[in-house]
């Protein structure tokens, strides 16, 4: 897989070539070890999957992963001949993703990294497409999907041209919005008011901001602002 990098830590040499060259054939940038020490010297942030064995020279695969995961959440496959149950149950408690025993299939094993690494993927960009979403600052957080106001995680009801208002200020933080401006968007070009609604509206949005209405600053003969500490 393009820009894809995975740590193979296998003692056997023939294993280890094997399944490296499978996994470099697949396009992925390996990195290599025999051991469990240089195994978790060699890991870092850039390293997208680990396929790990438990019967290694210095540390075992168990103690690898314990130490990989007090800093990451990297997919483990454990690649093993030890198939006891007792071992397969501590490999899933130490939160390994998958479990193969030896002698395994290269490829298996190369659609299971595929599957694994192509649901954290998708995972990723659902995540940032909610974080899209959510505004959050000084303790004021606006969900645009829902169309929903918490102040210290407290839920808030707003009009919706307060929501519109709040939203167009927190998109905008710690920018000076004229009421003009304001009037534009949230109105629309053919809205024959002044703006003394925008202020209207604007008064209305502190008192439902409680606390928070600090956030909302005035900035005279300018405009407004959502100031973000």
């Amino acid at each position: 897989m393009e820009n894809k990098s995975v740590l193979i830590v296998e003692d056997e040499e023939k294993i280890n070539k094997m399944v490296s060259d499978y996994f470099k054939f697949n396009g992925f940038g390996v990195i290599s070890v025999s051991d469990g020490m240089e195994a978790v010297e060699k890991f870092n942030d850039d390293i997208d999957l680990v396929i790990l064995d438990v019967m290694l020279p210095k540390l075992d695969g168990f103690t690898v992963i314990r130490r990989i995961r007090k800093k990451s959440n990297v997919p483990v496959i454990m690649v093993t001949a030890r198939g006891d149950d007792e071992d397969v149950l501590m490999g899933y408690e130490l939160k390994v993703d998958d479990y193969i025993i030896k002698p395994f299939s290269l490829e298996i094993l190369i659609a299971k990294a595929k599957v694994l690494l192509n649901r954290i993927d998708s995972m990723t960009v659902i995540k940032e497409h909610i974080k899209e979403d959510l505004l959050n600052y000084n303790g004021v957080k606006l969900d645009k999907l829902k169309m929903e106001v918490y102040i210290d995680d407290e839920k808030v009801e707003l009009e919706p041209k307060q929501f519109e208002i709040l939203q167009y200020l927190m998109e905008n933080k710690n920018i000076v919005i004229s009421r003009e401006k304001i009037l534009e968007v949230k109105w629309g070009y053919d809205y024959f008011g002044n703006t003394r609604v925008v202020d209207a509206q604007i008064k209305k949005l502190r008192k439902n901001l409680q606390h928070k209405s600090y956030c909302i600053k005035t900035v005279f003969g300018a405009g407004y602002k959502f100031d973000v500490e």
